[in-house]
């Protein structure tokens, strides 16, 4: 690669391009974990170089469950990514996030089941051996979500600054009853793909943020319809528009940004004693962690 690429975003459903982008190439990546959702369409956005990536593939071809989340963020770490800004469409679980507003949360609750949450330590890639612990008590990088705050807020769209995101399987939507159980929990808006997307970025030690756009109020609230797919595209559709020049602001403030504050995360996480740990799983996940085998 000619020069690292600082700024990636992954587009969220409705959100398949950037026409922001110019001088675009198409990128194709492969890793040890498989092939990403799409190419890579590498551009130029007010002067920076910016990776794009349709988390679902461009005409929304993978469900939730079946992204390869861990080949995707890989692909950004290949392209030399430090922010990364994930754009999400999202249900509201509280009556003051209507549908159309922006939400940047500062907390993640998890409650997929089978993903692979970690790119380390599974012998089904041959990364066995090698064992990291990350911090995530706080799941997505504050400085980034400042700037996607004052971004959003650009747009003169509401936002909503904090909130918790509970990510659920999918693809089906909730049931009332699971709905009501998230709201009891104080979570103030639910998705299907941020999780693990945020602990993958932080294994990668890059800052991630991300722009959730409210489709919906999910199926707790009484006095609205229940959520249907044909109610998520209308609104989808418009926030599509909306999200893309909050991503065009955010790249534009970033331009002059340092260094990621996560670029040196796994130096206290690698647990395993490294004089053990097969140099053929150090060689394959070198640009995550060969800087750290070689001091």
């Amino acid at each position: 690669m000619a020069e690292p690429i600082r700024f990636g975003v992954i587009g969220g459903s409705g959100v398949y391009q950037m026409e922001a982008l110019h001088d675009v190439e198409e990128i194709t990546l492969d890793t040890p974990f498989g092939s990403p959702s799409d190419s890579y369409m590498v551009g130029t956005i007010h002067g920076q170089r910016v990776a794009f990536l349709a988390r679902h593939g461009r005409g929304h071809r993978i469900s939730p469950s079946r992204l390869n989340q861990r080949a995707n963020i890989y692909g950004f770490k290949l392209l030399g990514v430090e922010y990364l800004i994930g754009v999400s469409a999202c249900g509201s679980l509280q009556e003051h996030i209507h549908p159309g507003n922006i939400v940047i949360p500062d907390q993640l609750f998890d409650r997929t089941t089978g993903r692979a949450l970690s790119f380390f330590d599974d012998p089904s890639v041959g990364t066995e051996g090698l064992v990291v612990h990350i911090g995530l008590a706080d799941p997505f990088c504050p400085l980034l979500s400042d700037y996607c705050v004052r971004a959003a807020a650009a747009t003169g769209n509401r936002v909503h600054h904090g909130g918790g995101f509970v990510t659920i399987e999918g693809p089906r939507f909730s049931t009332k009853a699971e709905s009501r159980v998230f709201r009891s929990w104080g979570m103030d808006i639910i998705g299907m793909t941020t999780t693990p997307e945020a602990q993958l970025a932080r294994e990668a030690e890059m800052s991630y943020a991300v722009m959730a756009h409210v489709t919906d109020y999910d199926v707790w609230h009484e006095t609205e319809e229940a959520v249907t797919v044909d109610a998520v595209i209308r609104v989808l559709m418009h926030n599509a528009e909306v999200a893309k020049q909050a991503v065009a602001n955010a790249i534009r403030d970033l331009a002059d940004v340092g260094p990621s504050p996560y670029a040196t995360t796994l130096r206290d996480a690698i647990i395993s004693d490294k004089r053990l740990v097969d140099p053929a799983v150090v060689a394959r996940l070198s640009p995550l962690v060969g800087k750290y085998f070689a001091e």
